[in-house]
C-alpha cells in the first residue's frame, strides 16, 4: 500500500514540474468593450495602467483611437508596450490594439507585425486571427506555401487553438484524472472498475502527452522568434550577403519570412514556398 502511494506521489511531482516548465507567466491585459470598425477591434480596460507614474493608460490610447487620432494612439500604445517589456512582460491585447491603430494609419507592415506578435502570444484569439488574415489579404505578394505533411498541419492547427498556458492547464486536468484512474486500478478490487480505469487511463495518458507537446511547442515558438515581417516597400533577396550578388526575388511590405541565419548586416531568409535568399536586416523586423 505504501509503495502504491509513493508511486502516485512521484508521478504527481514529475507532472507538476513539466507543466511548470511548459507554462508562461501571465502577460495579457483583459479586453474591454469592443470598438466597431471594418476590422474587428477591442480596447483594453482603463484600470490597467502600466507606467510607474500612471501618466499613460490603455484608456487614453483607446480614446485616441476612437477619436481617429491614430498617430497619437500608436504613440501611446508603443509607450505602454515598452513599459510592459521593461517589466519583462508582453501583452497580446496591447499588440493587437497597436496593430489596429497601425492598420487605420495605413502602415500595413507595422500592422501585420503587431498582429503576428499578438497571435504568437494568444494564438487561440479569434479576433486576432481574423484581423491578421484581413491584413494579409492587403499584401502585394501572393506566395503559394510549400506542402506539409498532414500530421504537421494537424499538429499546428490543434496547437494554435490555445496558448501554452491553456494547454498546460489542460495537461494538469488530464493528469489529475489519470491519477484518479490509477488509484482506482490499484486500490479497487472490482474487475469491471479496474478495466474501465485501465482503458480510460490509457486515453488520458495520450491526452496528457499531447497537451504537454502542444504547450512546449507553443513555448518554443515564443522563445525562438525566428520569423520576421518585411517593413519596406520592396526588399531584394540576393544569392549571397552582398549587394552586388544576383537578385533572386523581391518581397514587399507585410510579407512574412523565416530567418535561417545572419551575416553582418544581412539575414538569410526563407519564404513560404521554400525559396531562400539574403536581405538586409533593415528591410525586416523580427516578430
Amino acid at each position: 500500500m505504501n509503495a502504491r502511494i509513493c508511486i502516485l506521489s512521484f508521478l504527481t511531482f514529475v507532472m507538476s514540474y513539466h507543466v511548470a516548465m511548459a507554462q508562461e507567466p501571465g502577460d495579457t491585459i483583459p479586453a474591454g468593450e469592443g470598438v466597431a470598425a471594418t476590422v474587428s477591434e477591442q480596447a483594453v480596460t482603463s484600470d490597467q495602467a502600466v507606467t510607474s507614474d500612471q501618466a499613460v493608460t490603455p484608456e487614453m490610447a483607446a480614446q485616441a483611437y476612437r477619436d481617429q487620432d491614430y498617430k497619437r494612439s500608436i504613440e501611446l500604445y508603443e509607450a505602454l508596450i515598452q513599459a510592459e517589456l521593461d517589466d519583462h512582460r508582453e501583452s497580446a491585447q496591447l499588440y493587437y490594439n497597436l496593430g489596429n491603430a497601425y492598420f487605420r494609419d495605413n502602415q500595413l507592415g507595422k500592422a501585420i507585425l503587431n498582429y503576428e506578435r499578438a497571435h504568437l502570444l494568444d494564438p487561440g484569439d479569434g479576433d486576432i486571427r481574423h484581423n491578421l488574415r484581413f491584413a494579409n489579404n492587403r499584401t502585394e505578394d501572393r506566395i503559394i506555401p510549400a506542402s506539409n505533411l498532414f500530421l504537421t498541419n494537424w499538429f499546428r492547427g490543434v496547437r494554435d487553438l490555445f496558448s501554452s498556458n491553456t494547454w498546460g492547464t489542460l495537461s494538469v486536468v488530464f493528469f489529475l484524472l489519470l491519477l484518479g484512474c490509477i488509484a482506482l486500478f490499484l486500490f479497487v478490487r472490482l474487475l469491471w472498475i479496474r478495466k474501465t480505469a485501465f482503458y480510460t487511463g490509457l486515453i488520458l495518458l495520450l491526452f496528457v502527452g499531447l497537451a504537454n507537446a502542444f504547450a512546449f511547442s507553443q513555448k518554443r515558438e515564443r522563445t525562438r522568434r525566428d520569423t520576421a515581417i518585411v517593413m519596406v516597400g520592396a526588399a531584394s533577396a540576393n544569392a549571397s550577403p552582398d549587394a552586388n550578388s544576383n537578385l533572386l526575388f523581391e518581397l514587399h511590405e507585410g510579407t512574412k519570412v523565416k530567418i535561417r541565419g545572419s551575416d553582418g548586416n544581412w539575414y538569410e531568409i526563407e519564404i513560404a514556398n521554400g525559396s531562400v535568399g539574403w536581405t538586409l536586416k533593415q528591410n525586416v523586423e523580427v516578430i
